[in-house]
């Protein structure tokens, strides 16, 4: 499953975003999630813990996870803020995202 939010997540769309991402994963019964971020240019600590909430979960559901598209100065924002993506994958960009899910299926 490939998702990417298109626009400026506040708090309430950002929950919405995560559950409908996590409900898909379920009735697809997907076996990996590709996380495009790059649309986000700017994260407060609410988004970043929706975001980590969305990789955690799914992974927890048995999806491998892999973000995708981080701006760096979201990288910067979540180092800054001590967050840490485990158990989630991480790659430049969609092409390379699906490659690390190919790889990992391999396993």
């Amino acid at each position: 499953m490939i998702t990417s939010p298109q626009v400026a997540l506040h708090d309430k769309m950002a929950v919405q975003f995560k559950d409908d991402i996590l409900r898909r994963i379920v009735e697809t019964k997907a076996k990996g999630l590709v996380f495009d971020i790059s649309a986000i240019d700017i994260v407060d600590s609410f988004l970043v813990r929706q975001i980590g909430e969305i990789a955690t979960a799914a992974n927890i559901m048995g999806a491998q996870v892999v973000v995708v598209g981080l701006r760096p100065e979201v990288a910067m924002t979540l180092v800054e803020m001590g967050f840490s993506l485990k158990g989630v994958h991480t790659a430049r960009d969609l092409e390379k995202g699906l490659e690390v899910l190919r790889k990992a299926g391999k396993r």
